[in-house]
């Protein structure tokens, strides 16, 4: 089976090397060959070019039956790629390929979904707990010089709102409702899952709203995502209550944030993603009081993100090898 693996080449700006001098992201054959050994059965099957941009891309997906990559030329990709079967994206999120029109029939498309739960539950739990020992405004007033003691109680008793309920979502309210909250889920089926209190649909979010001290944001973007938590929704919020956003920036509107931290109305917010990315010094975000700004570091594991996406990789070939269904499997229609 022919595997293409295309890599992007990037800025050190934007995605830093490793301690080792590798890039976060970047699947070298070194990388790929130690998740193969956990795999010889497959590993033995299997015939990978491993490539940079664009630079043997046709050649190579001219044999291709398994493309592993971020980003892809989608135009005309059925002739580029006559025996394509798969494409595994290495990344949560494929907005940037919507709509998804141009998937040639048989192809299958997967995503990273799973590699992030372990980091994005910790910064959830992590964020949650600075808002609730009022850390943004701790900080600003530690840069403006100023003593202020701001108290706070034990978290137990509180409520967190999570919308979006997948692998981050979960992870994050395991982490959370450990400590005592109450952890209501929101996505659209609303089926009961274990790491929430209760579980509830889309319909139901403004109804929730009031009810939750922190909000946690992990959906994906799509057409019914886009400025979910817009003004009118950020002003059904309980007074006081914190923000969390680690999904993708379009689903929130964050010039009304502004004005409900500027003015006292929410107490705080950690963002980890922006549009732009990286965020510009010009941006206003920057200034804004009671908000701490990550640049979108919330879910990828610095050391680890590559050895997590290529075992979801092998395991999905594992399956494919053997005719079994395919996990991760991204619904063109929806988005995600």
């Amino acid at each position: 089976m022919r595997i293409h693996v295309k890599n992007n080449h990037a800025s050190p700006e934007t995605f830093p090397p490793t301690p080792e001098g590798e890039a976060v992201f970047t699947i070298t054959r070194e990388r790929f060959d130690a998740a193969a050994a956990r795999y010889p059965h497959v590993a033995e099957r299997l015939d990978v070019c491993i490539d940079w941009d664009l630079d043997h891309f046709e050649s190579s997906m001219r044999t291709a039956e398994v493309l592993v990559a971020w980003d892809l030329p989608t135009a005309d990709l059925a002739r580029l790629a006559p025996k394509l079967r798969l494409i595994h994206i290495t990344g949560a999120g494929v907005e940037h390929l919507c709509p998804m029109d141009w998937v040639p029939e048989g192809v299958t498309v997967v995503n990273n979904r799973g590699a992030h739960a372990d980091k994005a539950g910790e910064y959830g739990l992590m964020a949650m707990l600075m808002l609730h020992n009022h850390l943004p405004a701790i900080l600003g007033n530690q840069r403006r010089a100023h003593w202020e003691s701001l108290y706070s109680t034990p978290i137990a008793g509180k409520t967190l709102l999570v919308i979006g309920t997948g692998s981050i979502g979960a992870a994050a309210a395991h982490r959370c409702r450990a400590l005592g909250v109450r952890v209501l889920g929101v996505s659209r089926h609303g089926r009961p899952l274990d790491a929430f209190d209760e579980m509830h649909t889309s319909d139901r979010l403004d109804a929730l709203l009031p009810q939750a001290d922190f909000v946690f944001v992990a959906v994906p973007l799509t057409p019914e995502t886009r400025n979910l938590l817009d003004a009118r929704r950020q002003a059904l919020m309980k007074p006081g209550a914190g923000v969390i956003n680690v999904g993708r920036a379009a689903t929130m509107d964050y010039e009304a944030l502004t004005v409900h931290l500027r003015s006292g109305r929410l107490s705080g917010a950690v963002l980890d993603v922006f549009d732009p990315e990286p965020l510009p010094p010009d941006s206003p975000l920057w200034h804004v009081p009671n908000l701490v700004l990550t640049p979108h570091v919330s879910a990828d594991d610095g050391d680890a993100y590559v050895a997590l996406t290529l075992e979801l990789v092998f395991r999905n070939l594992e399956r494919l090898l053997d005719g079994r269904p395919l996990a991760n499997v991204v619904r063109p229609e929806l988005g995600y």
